[in-house]
């Protein structure tokens, strides 16, 4: 069945929701076993070890959806303001 709508595709907004949603998913997961989640989520960004984050509520394998050059890139982008929230 042909539709005359025309869809709209948005891959590069919808992958930023999704990295802040993971993000804060692993932020919170962090805070909930008690860790210093900025600590841990740099600890992790730099030295690409997944053991900084914790496995609980599957924040681990989450952050390891979202590669580190692009976590960081998209952080810098958003603290210099290229980026909204």
């Amino acid at each position: 069945m042909a539709t005359d709508k025309t869809m709209s595709f948005k891959v590069e907004r919808d992958k930023s929701l999704r990295t802040r949603e993971i993000l804060k998913k692993v932020y919170e997961a962090l805070v909930e076993k008690g860790y210093n989640p900025i600590n841990q989520i740099v600890g992790y960004i730099l030295s690409g070890d997944p053991t900084y984050i914790t496995s609980h509520n599957d924040a681990r394998n989450l952050i390891r959806l979202v590669e580190r050059d692009e976590l960081l890139e998209k952080l810098v982008k958003y603290y210099i303001g290229l980026e909204e929230s």
